[in-house]
């Protein structure tokens, strides 16, 4: 199964410059844990030191959001999950 996961572009420095990283999973925590594996130095910027989401972050699977229970949500073959970091002010 491949799923592609959109980087941010404040986040693919520490992914090696990718822009879109292909891994595999059933849920979006089995993905976001085999992205981190290869790029461990995303691993603090994603991810809590208890292994939640940072607060900072949305995660969208083909658009859609997909809170609540984000890491558990399930993942099909060619899904794109994005993380998005909300850009405030005005």
């Amino acid at each position: 199964m491949s799923i592609a996961v959109n980087i941010p572009p404040f986040l693919q420095t520490l992914a090696d410059g990718m822009k879109q990283i292909d891994v595999s999973g059933d849920t979006v925590g089995e993905c976001l844990d085999e992205l981190v594996k290869r790029y461990p130095r995303l691993k603090d910027r994603v991810f809590t030191g208890v292994g939640k989401i940072h607060k900072g972050f949305n995660i969208f699977i083909n658009g859609e959001s997909a809170s609540p229970d984000v890491l558990a949500k399930p993942v099909e073959d060619g899904d794109i999950i994005h993380i998005a970091h909300p850009i405030f002010g005005g």
